[in-house]
Order: structure tokens, then C-alpha cells, then sequence
């Protein structure tokens, strides 16, 4: 379960960093998944920033987690 953790709190860094570098800079289109749902048109940095914390958040329960 750890393991599940810590990948998934991986993507979610790195899409909503992605997704951050992507809003502020205006370069690498198509890369992250935030820009490619339609359902947050108008809201990128937002569910960036959320992926963000998602992504601690994950990290921090994995770390919860009992070894083993």
C-alpha cells in the first residue's frame, strides 16, 4: 500500500508541477493533464496547485504507513 501511495503521489506531483509551468510559462502544451480536460478551462493553476497538495498529502500517508 505504501508503494501505491508514493506513485501516486508521484504523477500527482509531477502533473501539477507540469500543469504550473505550463500555466506561468506558457510552454510544454500537451504534456500535463490538467490542460487536456476541458472541465478546467479557466481553472489550470487551481487544480495544479491542488495536485500539489494532493501530492504531500500522498507522500505523507505513505509515510503514515507501517512497514511490511
Amino acid at each position: 500500500m505504501k508503494q501505491i501511495l508514493e506513485v501516486l503521489g508521484f504523477v500527482a506531483l509531477v502533473q501539477g508541477v507540469l500543469g504550473l509551468v505550463q500555466e506561468i510559462t506558457g510552454r510544454l502544451h500537451g504534456w500535463g493533464l490538467v490542460q487536456r480536460l476541458g472541465l478546467l478551462d479557466g481553472h489550470e493553476i487551481y487544480a495544479s496547485a491542488v495536485l500539489l497538495v494532493l501530492a504531500f498529502a500522498l507522500f505523507a500517508a505513505a509515510e503514515s504507513q507501517k512497514p511490511g
